[in-house]
């Protein structure tokens, strides 16, 4: 029997919980290395990242570079009835606590349509070959990637990339899964 999304999310937060923050940032930098090597995020003028918190890749790190790089960068906010917006921020942008934990955006800093945006660094807990994900269990990005006709990408762990993760009907790929060693590229 099939593990349900509920059991791989606690097996990979276990995991995430007992990692090594030297080699968690040794990762890291191996992700952003590879990710900045994306030839649709050269070809992207506008990115949405994550913020991430816990074991998730510290994307915060990515924001001077990519805007040393001449990119429009944003970061999405959490909005009532689990819909999502996203805010362009700079390297000095406040950010806000949100409730369930991550950083966002404040209300000063500007709003960016979704059309607008050319490239999506998509979080999940775990990533499976083909580009599915298997997230915090939220909704918010199913929700914000439904009618999104840009890129989309995501940054995982080799030790968290899986052959198949649990999904549904409504549950979208991204494009490129980006690992330490590897990118995999949905054809």
């Amino acid at each position: 029997m099939a593990e349900t999304k509920a059991e791989v999310r606690a097996r990979v937060r276990a995991w995430m919980k007992g990692a090594d923050p030297a080699a968690l940032r040794a990762s890291d930098d191996a992700l952003f290395e590879r990710f900045l090597t994306l030839p649709e995020l050269a070809r992207a003028e506008t990115v949405l990242l994550f913020h991430g918190m816990g074991a998730e890749p510290d994307t915060a790190r990515l924001i001077a570079p990519l805007i040393d790089l001449g990119k429009t960068v944003a970061l999405p906010r959490c909005m009532p009835e689990r819909a999502m917006e996203a805010r362009t921020v700079t390297a000095a942008a406040v950010l806000v606590r949100h409730r369930y934990g991550m950083l966002e955006p404040g209300e000063d800093c500007p709003l960016l349509s979704k059309d607008k945006i050319e490239l999506i660094l998509v979080p999940g807990l775990a990533f499976d070959k083909n580009g599915y994900r298997l997230g915090q269990g939220g909704g918010y990005y199913d929700r914000y990637l439904e009618n999104f006709t840009g890129h989309t990408a995501a940054l995982c762990r080799d030790a968290l990339l899986m052959d198949a993760v649990p999904r549904e009907a409504h549950d979208r790929p991204v494009e490129l899964v980006v690992t330490e060693r590897r990118i995999l590229r949905r054809v």
